[in-house]
C-alpha cells in the first residue's frame, strides 16, 4: 500500500481533514487567502494527518468523529508553521523544491503566516469538543519542544560538539515530537484505553525519529527530489546521524579534525565536499541505515497492541515506507 492507496482508503475522512485545513485558514484578506492557497498546493506528503487517522482508526475499530478531524487538521497547519519560521531561521530559499514564502516574500510575511497557522491550529483544537485539556497540553508540549530542540540544534553548531544522545534529543524536539502529539490526540479523539494509547505514541515517537534519520541519510546519499541541495546540513553546522556514525569510527585525531570544520563551516563552505567525502568512506550512511532500521522495526513492534485491522496494516506500511522513501 503507497500513500496515495492509503489516502483513498481513508476516502471522505481524508477530504474531511483537507476541507477543515482550507476553511480554518480562510481571510477577508485576499492576499492571506492566496499566500495560504500556494503554501497548501505545497504541502507534501502530509504525514501527520494521515496518520492521526489512521491511529484513530486502529483504535476505535475504523471510527473517526469531529474531534478527530479537527486534531488531525491541527497538527498539519502546526507543522506548516514550523516550516514557515524555520525557512526564516535558516534562509532557506526552496522547500519541497519550490521558492519558499520567505523568499517570495521576505522574512516578516513568513514569520507572520506561520504566526496565523499557529493560532488557527490552536483554534481547531479549542473547537473539538468541550473536554480538551489534555490534547491542549500535548500540543503545547510539542510547541516548547520544537523551541528547545532549535535552541539546541544551534548551541551544538555553534560548540561542533554534538554527539547520538544529543541528535537524539534534537530530532525527538523537532520532528518525532508532532508525530507523537498527531497519534496521542488521535486516540485520545476515540477514547483509546491506556494500552492503546501507549501503543500510538510509542509507534509515533520512534516512527518520527525514523522519519528525521532517513531525511539526514538523504542530505548525503539522496538526490535534488528532497527538496534541497545536498549536503545543506554541513551546511548549516548541523552533525547528524551518518556524519555521527563516520566520527564513531574515526581516530580521535580526525574526528577532532573533521568537527573543527564543521565549526568553520560558515567562513569555508568548500568544506562541505570534504566532509561529504568523509561520511560516504567511513562508513556514515551504513551506520546511519542501521539505525533507521532499528527505529522502523521499533514502530512496528508498538503496533502490537492494535487490533489486526486494514488501519494498523496502513500504520505499518507507512513505517516501512519511511525507510525507503526517496524524497
Amino acid at each position: 500500500m503507497d500513500i496515495k492507496a492509503i489516502q483513498e482508503y481513508l476516502g471522505a475522512d481524508w477530504q474531511a481533514v483537507k476541507s477543515r485545513m482550507t476553511s480554518a485558514l480562510m481571510s477577508d484578506i485576499n492576499l492571506l487567502n492566496s499566500t495560504n492557497e500556494s503554501i497548501l498546493s505545497h504541502s507534501g506528503k502530509q504525514l501527520r494527518p494521515m496518520l492521526s487517522l489512521l491511529m484513530a482508526k486502529a483504535c476505535s475499530g475504523g471510527e473517526v468523529n469531529g474531534a478527530t478531524v479537527n486534531y488531525a487538521a491541527a497538527s498539519e497547519l502546526l507543522h506548516n508553521a514550523t516550516l514557515l519560521h524555520d525557512d526564516v531561521a535558516d534562509g532557506s530559499e526552496k522547500r519541497r523544491g519550490a521558492p519558499t514564502i520567505m523568499s517570495l516574500m521576505g522574512p516578516a510575511v513568513s514569520v507572520l503566516v506561520g504566526d496565523y497557522w499557529l493560532v488557527k491550529a490552536m483554534e481547531l483544537i479549542l473547537e473539538a469538543s468541550d473536554d480538551n485539556s489534555n490534547v491542549m497540553r500535548i500540543f503545547s508540549k510539542t510547541l516548547s519542544d520544537l523551541a528547545e530542540g532549535e535552541m539546541l540544534q544551534l548551541q551544538k553548531a555553534q560548540l561542533g560538539d554534538t554527539d547520538e544522545d544529543d541528535y537524539l534529543r534534537i530530532i525527538y524536539s523537532k520532528t518525532a515530537s508532532l508525530f507523537e502529539a498527531a497519534c496521542a490526540s488521535a486516540a485520545i479523539s476515540v477514547g483509546a484505553d491506556e494500552r492503546m494509547y501507549k501503543a500510538a505514541t510509542d509507534y509515533a515517537r520512534m516512527l518520527g525519529i525514523a522519519f528525521q534519520i532517513k531525511d539526514d541519510i538523504l542530505d548525503y546519499a539522496g538526490t535534488e527530489a528532497v527538496g534541497k541541495p545536498l549536503g545543506a546540513d554541513i551546511l548549516e553546522q548541523k552533525i547528524t546521524m551518518p556524519l555521527l556514525g563516520a566520527l564513531a569510527g574515526a581516530d580521535a585525531e580526525t574526528a577532532a579534525g573533521i568537527r573543527k570544520m564543521v565549526s568553520d563551516i560558515p567562513g569555508h563552505p568548500e568544506y562541505r565536499d570534504e566532509i561529504v567525502a568523509f561520511v560516504k568512506e567511513n562508513g556514515g550512511v551504513e551506520y546511519a541505515v542501521e539505525k533507521l532500521n532499528h527505529y522502523v522495526n521499533l514502530a512496528v513492534e508498538a503496533l502490537e497492541p492494535l487490533p489486526d485491522t486494514v488501519a494498523r496494516k496502513s500504520l505499518v506500511e507507512l513505517a516501512y515506507f519511511t525507510a525507503e522513501r526517496i524524497s
